[in-house]
């Protein structure tokens, strides 16, 4: 289960968030939602995600700061559905007295986190843990200062399950922050110019009508309201907090930021296109070719500007 992801369209890439969910990510969220059944490649999706992940530092970076005033002094941080490692080598950064664990059910994209742990000079202090979660967190030898998961709990079947089980591998005195939610990752302006206006809402409902798909075809799916403090209180955890973090990266889109939408908007149309109308598919088949002057390929107008959601709550005892 990576998901360090876009969004599903998560930008986490690692754990990039793109949509409100998460979807199409990585993570984030990401992870690559967008698909009709609801099979997500993650080895083969260890570039893009990566990509997708240094796009959203901004984000991760901001987070990290709030968490560090939040959590004193970590020992152990534990990042569950770490993917690539991107956010987990940034924790490793932003908190130098702390160790490491990026924990992830694919062990191609775990080789892509202590390549980069090694890159980036922080590979003394970071480990890997390689299982289906929540069940391998029973595996870590101590229990987390911090656990940080983006994007990870809404591939559980039972979020509640999980939830109790993450705040279970928590210190006295640790804290859980998870990513969760957030507004619809936004590309273009709603009048492009080309098909009828409002593409990216209604792509947005096709992604939810995907979602509500891949969660209720998950092992052991349970309906729940997303209420997270509520659900945080519910696993015995306290003193919730939430923060939301922009990423604004403005049009005219950089070479990666471009390459990202271009990435999310292809997945869209492999994974919903027969979804939408015959005028929605001729529009995004517009965007998505090269040689069509108003194509996303070309637009002076794409830009990235998304919302994304941390809410942390502390294990009291």
């Amino acid at each position: 289960m990576a998901h360090d992801h876009e969004d599903h369209r998560d930008p986490h890439g690692d754990h990039a968030p793109a949509d409100g969910h998460g979807h199409q990510h990585g993570h984030g969220h990401g992870h690559g939602h967008g698909h009709g059944n609801t099979d997500i490649h993650w080895a083969e999706m260890g570039p893009t995600l990566e990509a997708q992940a240094e796009l959203f530092t901004p984000v991760y970076e901001r987070a990290a700061a709030w968490l560090a005033r939040e959590v004193t002094e970590p020992g152990l941080i534990v990042d569950a559905g770490s993917g690539p490692g991107v956010v987990a080598c940034l924790f490793a950064e932003a908190f130098p007295g702390a160790r490491v664990v990026a924990v992830d059910g694919t062990e191609p994209l775990l080789e892509r986190a202590r390549a980069r742990a090694a890159r980036q000079g922080v590979a003394d202090r970071f480990d890997t843990l390689a299982g289906e979660l929540p069940g391998v967190l029973g595996e870590l030898e101590y229990p987390a200062d911090l656990l940080w998961a983006s994007r990870t709990l809404h591939h559980l079947g039972d979020q509640q399950a999980g939830l109790a089980a993450f705040a279970e591998r928590l210190a006295p005195g640790g804290t859980l922050a998870l990513l969760e939610g957030g507004l619809p990752t936004r590309f273009l302006p709603r009048d492009i110019g080309i098909g009828r206006p409002g593409l990216q809402a209604r792509l947005d409902a096709v992604e939810e009508e995907w979602f509500a798909r891949m969660r209720a075809d998950l092992p052991g799916s349970v309906a729940v309201t997303e209420d997270w403090p509520a659900l945080m209180a519910s696993a015995g955890l306290k003193h919730t907090r939430t923060r939301t973090f922009l990423l604004d990266l403005p049009a005219p889109a950089s070479d990666r930021a471009r390459a990202y939408v271009l990435t999310s908007l292809a997945r869209l149309r492999e994974g919903v296109g027969e979804a939408l109308d015959a005028e929605d598919r001729a529009t995004l088949d517009r965007l998505l070719d090269p040689s069509d002057p108003a194509s996303a390929h070309q637009r002076p107008d794409v830009f990235v500007l998304g919302a994304y959601t941390v809410r942390t709550a502390v294990r009291t005892a």
